[in-house]
C-alpha cells in the first residue's frame, strides 16, 4: 500500500459567491473550471484545475477563511502572476524564504490563504 498522489485540495467559501470564486481562480490565477457531478453541484461551490493542481471550493454555512492552512500552487511566471493579483486587488505577501523557490501568499476573495510557488531552477532556465 502507498499514497501516490494528491487528487485535490478543498477550501471553504460562503454560499452564493461562486462568481467571486470564478473571478479569482479563473480570472486572476488562470485556472479552469471543472464541472461538478450533478449530485454535488446542488450543494453549491465550484471546482478548478491548473495543470495537476485541483482546488475545490465547497460551501460552508458557518464559513471562516483558512488563514494558516493553505494549498501551495506551483506556478510558472510568478512575477506576472503577482502583478495580476495586485491589479485585481489581491496584494501578495511574502514570508520567510524557502530554499529553491520564489513564493508569495495571496488571499482569495473569501480570505483563504493560497501560496504561489515558482521553483528557482525553472525561472532561471527561462532567463
Amino acid at each position: 500500500m502507498r499514497i501516490h498522489g494528491l487528487d485535490h485540495v478543498q477550501l471553504a467559501m460562503p454560499r452564493g459567491e461562486e462568481e467571486q470564486a470564478r473571478a479569482f481562480y479563473m480570472g486572476v490565477l488562470g485556472m479552469t473550471e471543472l464541472p461538478k457531478p450533478p449530485h454535488l453541484a446542488v450543494r453549491g461551490g465550484v471546482w478548478f484545475s491548473g495543470g495537476a493542481a485541483h482546488v475545490h471550493l465547497g460551501v460552508e454555512n458557518d464559513f471562516r477563511p483558512a488563514k494558516k492552512a493553505h494549498p501551495a500552487l506551483l506556478v510558472e511566471g510568478l512575477a506576472e502572476l503577482i502583478a495580476r493579483c495586485e491589479a485585481a486587488g489581491h496584494p501578495p505577501t511574502t514570508d520567510e524564504p524557502l530554499e529553491g523557490y520564489d513564493r508569495v501568499y495571496v488571499a482569495d476573495p473569501f480570505g483563504n490563504r493560497v501560496e504561489l510557488m515558482e521553483p528557482l531552477g525553472e525561472r532561471d532556465s527561462r532567463e
